[in-house]
């Protein structure tokens, strides 16, 4: 048997060189997934107890934009320190951002903390990727990403539990409490266990201007939410792309770039690749934001039960990813196309479905949206590392997680948007919300 032949099952992911870092990265990974199931769950109780109703997607957006800028200045601070010490520090600045919220009395407060939050996770978020392909061969990528994904599976049950228990009996500070714990806990570890300097990607510094129209970008999209008029929302939503494009612009043009220089493009790749990411992203993002809240105020779910629900999304994106991860290329290629019919198809489902009596109808639909990303993620960043040009393979790894991180932070502005101009805002009676999810 040649050594190709051997690295190719499962059981080759357990070697000694690769094991420590894998487990450190799926720690990572569950930190991040059980606190964003955590936070769905909690978000209701948070707004009865503190109010900020029209603010809910910019607990999502302040994490995700400061993710992003954590995103680009990660190959900096790897290189500065060690991949060690950088992981150490997003865990434990994800920790201060925990307990920032639990000590939060307004939304607005909580939104600074999630921000906070965000710069830790996003630099936890981006080592794993190029972890994963500065460590492991080419053909274990797909079964890399889904033991990342499959962290999933523990938050399932995790996540809403926590803040499930903690709402329940009136006290939603103490889930965050119970987060920064378990990220103290995750840096120990880490120090433990991820060699430094394992994932250097360079010491070019951050590209902070490509950076900050990003967030601006993010920024503008999530005013439009709270904008008073038609024409002021249709303004800043313009006004967004045209940050978004000036970005692509200066990038492209730059000595190092943020995204790979075919970034986008419709003749490549990685570039179909990115664009995949980016609307994925964006589809999935509002089922975390907004579902828990939907289905308390149209159906009555305690706290517990609505997060287990919006769990179903997770649980469908891990099993499914789990199941295809060893498919041939192929198949991959129709699993591509399958997994964004099978999204469209349980977004139609939530839609419809979300009014209906009882509330479990829904679930199936929720499972397929979450199952739709899973058939599809881990073969498209495949592609994406796969078809970087010579010399970018770092930028293109990189680049996954800041595109993904800015379509969940687009998705959940977008879907605050529509919620808002719908009717959220207004209040949380039955009316608004049924109009709002619809």
């Amino acid at each position: 048997m040649t050594k190709d032949t051997a690295i190719v099952g499962w059981s080759a992911l357990l070697e000694a060189r690769w094991f420590s870092a894998l487990a450190v990265l799926v720690g990572g990974v569950l930190l991040h997934s059980m606190n964003v199931l955590m936070l769905a769950t909690v978000l209701p109780s948070v707004v009865d107890d503190i109010g900020g109703a029209t603010l809910l997607s910019w607990t999502s957006t302040a994490y995700l934009a400061s993710s992003i800028v954590a995103a680009t200045c990660t190959g900096y601070l790897t290189s500065s320190m060690g991949a060690r010490n950088t992981f150490c520090i997003g865990a434990l600045v994800f920790g201060l951002g925990a307990i920032f919220c639990a000590l939060a009395p307004s939304m607005a407060l909580i939104v600074i903390g999630r921000f906070v939050q965000g710069f830790g996770g996003g630099l936890l978020a981006a080592i794993a990727y190029v972890l994963v392909r500065n460590t492991l061969p080419g053909e274990l990528w797909p079964r890399a990403f889904a033991l990342l994904s499959g962290a999933w599976s523990l938050s399932i049950v995790v996540g809403p539990m926590v803040g499930g228990v903690f709402a329940q009996y009136g006290s939603w500070r103490g889930a965050f409490f119970c987060v920064a714990g378990l990220a103290s806990i995750l840096a120990i570890g880490a120090f433990q266990a991820l060699p430094a300097g394992s994932a250097g990607v360079g010491a070019a510094r951050p590209p902070g201007l490509r950076v900050a129209l990003v967030c601006a970008a993010i920024a503008v999209m999530s005013l439009s939410a709270v904008a008073p008029h038609v024409l002021a929302k249709a303004a800043l939503v313009v006004a967004a792309v045209g940050l978004m494009a000036s970005m692509l612009v200066i990038d492209r043009r730059a000595a190092t770039r943020l995204l790979p220089s075919d970034a986008f493009s419709l003749h490549s790749m990685t570039g179909m690749g990115l664009w995949l990411i980016l609307t994925v992203s964006i589809a999935y993002s509002p089922l975390q934001v907004f579902m828990p809240i939907f289905l308390q105020s149209l159906h009555g779910l305690d706290p517990l039960s609505s997060g287990y629900m919006v769990a179903g999304g997770s649980f469908g994106w891990t099993a499914i990813s789990l199941m295809v991860a060893g498919l041939s290329l192929p198949a991959t290629g129709r699993l591509l196309v399958a997994g964004q019919a099978m999204m469209a198809a349980g977004l139609l489902g939530i839609a419809l479905l979300l009014p209906l009596k009882p509330a479990i109808v829904v679930f199936p639909a929720i499972f397929m949206l979450g199952a739709g990303i899973g058939s599809c993620w881990a073969f498209i960043a495949q592609r994406v590392m796969g078809g970087a040009r010579k010399g970018e393979e770092d930028v293109a790894a990189s680049s996954i997680a800041t595109v993904q991180q800015t379509g969940f932070a687009l998705g959940a502005a977008v879907a605050g948007l529509v919620a808002n101009a719908a009717g959220l805002s207004a209040g949380l009676n039955r009316a608004d919300v049924a109009q709002a999810a619809l």
